[in-house]
């Protein structure tokens, strides 16, 4: 995963890089290349940084962290985070979950799979929520959940479109009834966002499946996916194997949705805050 606070650092550990003793492979150090899974060309993380996690020879998005995101979309200083402090307990005691929680936070040093927030797009104030898959896969408990339902509940308060950026697994299993309660209740804070006349714009990122596909994700008034991004419920090697039958080439992939009619638009990242900020001037001139 890309995280913007170890891109200073690249230029450091190639100073220090000395290669193995004789007769040992030599190595590069962690974070200091980064090889696309698309067309397998190592790249200086410090490139892909500038390009936002987006390959320069393939065009392959990356998966990027929830604050990478903010700071890829909102205009500078604008962000203003809500409900930082709230954590995930362990309502079922579910064996070994706290422990993958904590090591979750430590990884992302974030306190669960979502960031919310008021900030702004090009000048135009919303909304945001940001789910973040290096937690736990980006899974949807009952924090996430919350923490989501709040987030629209104060965009109808203060009269905000919602911008929300997707990317997960599913549900939490180790939460159980308590993480699949969060299917109905973002979606009825949705609802009431829109029963007040407010715009919801999701942006679909890799990948997008489960519960989050099955509720806030799939509601949002314009569908925006980055290309590339898988969208499902079930995985596509599940469903195969459920079927018995080949799945066509690109099932469940972006451009294959948008060709289907279950999206309005694939845009690469490089053109995303431009489009977020001009759909969001339009209804904003549209209220007014």
């Amino acid at each position: 995963m890309l995280k913007p606070s170890n891109f200073k650092k690249s230029r450091n550990q190639l100073e220090g890089y000395v290669p193995g003793m004789q007769g040992e492979k030599p190595s590069v150090p962690q974070r200091l290349y980064t090889k696309c899974p698309m067309c397998e060309e190592l790249r200086p993380t410090e490139e892909l940084a500038a390009q936002n996690g987006v390959c320069p020879r393939c065009g392959h998005h990356f998966r990027l962290s929830a604050r990478s995101r903010i700071a890829m979309v909102c205009d500078e200083g604008s962000f203003t985070e809500w409900d930082a402090c709230v954590q995930a307990k362990d309502p079922l005691e579910f064996p070994g979950y706290a422990g993958k929680v904590k090591a979750a936070r430590l990884k992302t040093r974030e306190n669960d799979a979502v960031v919310t927030g008021e900030g702004r797009i090009g000048g135009a104030r919303a909304a945001l929520f940001v789910m973040d898959g290096g937690f736990m896969m980006g899974s949807m408990g009952s924090v996430v959940g919350e923490k989501i339902t709040r987030a629209f509940e104060r965009a109808v308060k203060k009269k905000l479109p919602v911008v929300g950026f997707t990317v997960s697994g599913g549900a939490r299993m180790q939460e159980g009834m308590y993480s699949l309660m969060q299917m109905a209740k973002t979606s009825g804070a949705v609802k009431k966002h829109s029963d007040a006349g407010l715009l919801y714009i999701t942006v679909l990122t890799d990948p997008t499946t489960g519960g989050v596909t099955a509720s806030f994700a799939m509601e949002g008034d314009i569908l925006i996916a980055e290309p590339g991004a898988l969208i499902g419920f079930a995985g596509p090697r599940v469903i195969e194997q459920t079927i018995r039958q080949k799945l066509p080439d690109g099932f469940q992939k972006a451009e294959f949705l948008l060709e289907k009619g279950f999206l309005d638009m694939v845009t690469p990242r490089a053109a995303l805050k431009n489009t977020l900020a001009e759909l969001l001037k339009l209804h904003a001139a549209e209220e007014a």
